[in-house]
Order: C-alpha cells, then structure tokens, then sequence
C-alpha cells in the first residue's frame, strides 16, 4: 500500500526483464577502466547491449568521469554507476563480470593482468603493451584464469578484411607472392613546456609507470601521447597492430611468426614526439608469405593491406576493398563454395565478445591471436632499431644467438610503486 498523497513507484520493463528485455541477474556486469576518447567509443557499444550493464567506471580525470556518468545516465535514465579512481579497487569488485580496458599504452598491462588475475574478463583495447615480455604474461594470465580475452583489432569483425584475407588463404590470387602492409608514419611535435596540473586530473595516477615528465594538457590527447617513447612504441604499433594483425590473419599465421626480420627507421631529432617517424621492415615466413611493412608516404605503397599472388591482387582499408579483377569480389558471403577455406565470422566485435562469455569459447581475436600480431610490431620497431636482420624463432619466442635484441624484448623499469604482475 502507497502512503497518502505518494505517487507508486514506476519501474521500467525492460529492469524486470519485459518484453523480451534481459533481466538484471543475467546480464553481463562491465567495469571500464579508462573513460578517455577510446574508453568512451568502446563503452557506447556496450551499453547498447541489452544483456550488459556498465556498472562501474575508472579513471583519473574527473572531467573524463562526470562526462561518461552523464552519458550512462542518458542510456540507462540514471547514473547508477561506481565510481573509481583505482583500477584495483574496480579489479576486485565480486559484482563485475568483465572488464573495458582502455587506458594509454603505458598503462596496459599491469591493470590487465590484475583484471584478469582477478578472474575478469577482459576487452584489452591494443596494443599489447610496451614489451613482448608484459604481453606474454597477459597470455599466460589469461590461460591460467580461463577467462574470455577480446583483442580492440575490430578490422576482423569486418566483412571486407575477412573476404580478403579467404581471397588470398583459398589460391583465389594464385600463390601469394607478398603482403604489402601500410600505415599512417609518426607526428611530429613541439617540445611542451611545464604547465600547471589542473585539480580534475590526478597526473601522478596518469603517468604511472612511465617515466616522470611535467604536465601539459597536450600530452592527453592520444595522437600526442602516441608519439612519445614514455607512453608509447609509436605508429609502428598504435596503427601498425590494425594492418599488421589482418596480413597475419590472411597469412594463415595467427599461431605462428616470422623467422627472421630486417629493416630501417626514422626517428624524431627534436620536441617531444620522440617515436619512431617512418620505418621499412621486411618479414620473412617459413610457412608463408613475405610481409612488408611501412609508413605512409613511402613510394610505391598505399594505406592499407595488399595481397599480391601470381594471379592478381586485392587491397583492403577501413571502408574500401579493390581488386585487380572485379570477379574476385563476387559472392562476399562465399555461399557458393568456390573458397573452402572459410575464417570465423563476426560482425560486431563486442557483441562477440559477449556471446565468447555466455557460450564459453574464444573470441575472434583471443589472447594468442593478438600477441601473435603484436609481436610483430615488437620486431619491426626492434629491427629498424638495430638496423640490419634478425634471426627469429617463433616457438620460442625469443632471437637466435643474439643477447642484444633478445633483451629489448623486456619490460623498462616501472617507476614507483608499479611492478608487473607475475603469473604463477
């Protein structure tokens, strides 16, 4: 019974589970860590999932935070959401099914690793980290716990690169002679000079691990922080794992690597842009094509990926796919049969993220798949370090006879209180 003069209490279908909505205990509980520009795009997805609900948010910048609670408000008609500062504390809430990280580079792995130690799973925005070493952990973190792992590589949820890579996988290009991979070069920079850290933002909790540097609101912005050896490998990988990850994936490589690299790079003299700037890196496979690898602007090379064969060639970027012969992309669907090989299919990369939690299987671009790709981004940026040619074992993981590359392969120092996780 209502109390004199007090309206009843309305409660919306879809939070009882009417109307074919999901009811609350069986939706899927997703913490965000890292609500930036990323972190944003990735949790509008989700929250346009009936059976997720985004119930708590982390981050260091309060701005960041009052702007995403409202967009939830907005979605959910309410802000009933936690608020976080520290992705520990986010990490070890019972109630959170999964985990959205998408923080700067510098930040991936040890906030994944806790997730995941934690028994999350995780929707690991790329690339894998800053070093080989802090990726091969997140793998074996993930094998240990059992949990779901989705790679932010959304080009696989994508018609166009799947209907290229089954082109070049089922001869439909005769014997591919060669994948030319091409990605937007470094940025240059100025130097920034010390400016005052604003109250919103907690710059120390921003920096973290990375090395100490002064605050500037530039170095927020993603296609600055990017540019930066303290927060980033550069282009090389930021954009290279998108590009890098779909030659693989055409190469019939994902459970493989190259065995052997060599190449050449560019790098900033001056400001603050300190990455690598243009770069020219060749892959060599035992069982597979060669792969070359550069910036835009390099001659004879355009954004996007090429599969070349004996027979003719396709190209594929965001949005466009073209080939030498119009025949080639007939039949998208492959529903006639002409191409026996056929790679696993999705078209919403968190929707597949969700149905690997509920059906318990791998997502399209699991934990193996994405160390696979990105370790070929730590190559091309270590050889076009060193200059001349590599020798690599992919089983192993690791360079033949050679100390100096194999070292660069470690995680730098942390700074502060950071160490990464270890795995046992």
């Amino acid at each position: 019974m209502f109390a004199a003069g007090a309206a009843p209490l309305f409660v919306p279908g879809h939070v009882l589970g009417a109307n074919g909505q999901t009811a609350p205990s069986n939706k899927i509980t997703v913490g965000v860590i890292g609500v930036g520009a990323q972190g944003t795009a990735d949790m509008r997805n989700f929250l346009g999932l009936d059976d997720v609900r985004v119930t708590a948010i982390c981050d260091v910048n309060q701005r960041a935070i009052t702007r995403v609670r409202n967009r939830i408000a907005e979605e959910y008609g309410g802000a009933d959401v936690k608020v976080m500062r520290d992705f520990r504390e986010l990490n070890a809430d019972p109630s959170i099914d999964a985990v959205l990280m998408a923080l700067p580079v510098h930040w991936h792995s040890v906030p994944s690793l806790d997730a995941i130690l934690h028994g999350k799973h995780l929707f690991h925005e790329k690339p894998m980290a800053l070093s080989l070493e802090e990726g091969k952990r997140v793998r074996a973190a993930v094998k240990k716990k059992g949990v779901v792992f989705q790679f932010g590589t959304q080009q696989r949820s994508d018609q166009k690169f799947r209907w290229a890579c089954e082109l070049a996988l089922n001869g439909r290009l005769g014997r591919i002679r060669g994948i030319e991979v091409c990605v937007p070069a470094g940025k240059a920079g100025p130097i920034y000079p010390p400016q005052h850290v604003p109250e919103t933002l907690d710059w120390e909790r921003w920096v973290g691990p990375a090395p100490a540097t002064p605050f500037h609101p530039e170095k927020l912005k993603r296609d600055n922080h990017e540019n930066m050896t303290a927060f980033s490998l550069g282009m090389i990988s930021c954009w290279g794992i998108h590009h890098l990850d779909i030659a693989q994936w055409g190469n019939g490589a994902d459970a493989t690597g190259p065995r052997s690299v060599k190449g050449t790079g560019e790098f900033a003299t001056e400001g603050d842009h300190d990455a690598i700037m243009k770069w020219h890196v060749d892959f060599e496979f035992e069982n597979g094509a060669p792969i070359t690898f550069v910036h835009e602007g390099a001659e004879g090379f355009t954004h996007g990926i090429r599969f070349v064969g004996e027979s003719g060639w396709v190209h594929v970027r965001r949005g466009v796919l073209t080939a030498s012969d119009e025949t080639f992309l007939r039949d998208p669907q492959n529903k006639v049969g002409t191409m026996p090989v056929k790679l696993a299919i999705s078209v919403d990369h968190t929707r597949d993220f969700i149905a690997a939690i509920r059906q318990k299987r791998r997502a399209i671009c699991d934990v193996e798949t994405a160390l696979r790709s990105d370790t070929l981004c730590q190559l091309a940026l270590i050889a076009a370090k060193r200059g001349r040619g590599l020798k690599w074992d992919p089983r192993a993981e690791q360079f033949i006879n050679d100390d100096a590359a194999n070292a660069m392969l470690q995680p730098r120092p942390f700074r502060g209180e950071w160490k990464l996780p270890s795995v046992t």
